[in-house]
């Protein structure tokens, strides 16, 4: 699998009252959240993004409460993949749990910049910047992580059995 889009980029400690500030948390209403992620440090955000955009972190992206809200909000919004030097824990395990793919590579998060063209090949772990013409390896998910993302998290991934 391919993921393809522009960049959206942002800095470290990212925390989930940022992704999806606390005074939506009251619903459970995906596209809602969707609606309002990230506009306390980007009120743009929401506006530019498209499907299959891609975001980009620093180090310990995701951190702050353990509430699944954020990587919902995030993947809701139309982004396929985030790309960060690291990842709360905790948000990591939510990521897997709803489907949203995410990658740890320092390097790509360095090097690449906002409005960049990126791809991603989730099988080998190889991101590619077309705006620069460079590459990056992160480690890819094993299979079976592979499929829990595709099927669109844990709990689909086990139900369509």
């Amino acid at each position: 699998m391919i993921a393809h889009g522009i960049v959206h980029q942002y800095g470290d400690n990212v925390d989930t009252d940022v992704i999806i500030p606390a005074r939506y948390l009251n619903t459970a209403n995906h596209a809602e959240l969707a609606a309002h992620c990230m506009e306390d440090i980007d009120k743009e955000f929401i506006t530019r993004v498209k499907m299959g955009d891609i975001m980009v972190g620093g180090a310990n992206f995701g951190c702050g409460s353990s509430r699944e809200h954020a990587p919902i909000a995030i993947k809701e919004a139309g982004i396929s993949v985030v790309i960060a030097k690291t990842f709360a824990r905790i948000f990591y395990r939510n990521a897997i749990n709803i489907g949203l793919a995410i990658l740890e590579c320092e390097e790509a998060s360095e090097r690449i910049s906002a409005g960049d063209e990126v791809s991603v090949d989730f099988d080998t772990g190889l991101i590619s910047n077309h705006t620069k013409q460079e590459t990056y390896q992160a480690q890819p998910f094993p299979p079976f992580i592979q499929e829990i993302i595709t099927k669109g998290g844990l709990l689909k991934s086990i139900s369509e059995e």
